[in-house]
């Protein structure tokens, strides 16, 4: 089993930048894919970024393409993702999640979930 928890929410400017942390319990981290979602206020929790266990696959959404970066630290048990060029429309409680399933887009692939942080991005 692995327990995740998120850090590095915010309020941020547009055009701003953050950078999401999020630290994984467990000796098998780098035995699992990793990803993070977004939710934002009355719309379905959608896919941000995913990374396979190694580090060597990554994928991202087009919303979000060119601007954030997911990495990960096996030796840390940690997965990022860094923000940069925030928008007002990036604005939602960020999730990260984790399968050993394999590196895919779709919440119904991920078995272990944080329990969120809030980012907002002001116009």
């Amino acid at each position: 089993q692995v327990q995740l928890v998120e850090s590095g929410g915010g309020l941020v400017q547009a055009g701003g930048s953050l950078r999401l942390s999020c630290a994984a319990s467990g000796r098998t981290f780098s035995t699992y894919h990793m990803g993070w979602f977004r939710q934002a206020p009355g719309k379905e929790r959608e896919f941000v970024a995913a990374i396979s266990w190694r580090g060597s696959n990554t994928y991202s959404a087009n919303a979000v393409k060119g601007r954030f970066t997911i990495s990960r630290d096996n030796a840390k048990n940690t997965v990022y993702l860094q923000m940069n060029s925030l928008k007002p429309e990036d604005t939602a409680v960020y999730y990260c999640a984790a399968t050993r399933t394999l590196t895919t887009m779709y919440t119904r692939d991920y078995d272990y979930w944080g329990q969120g942080t809030q980012v907002t991005v002001s116009s």
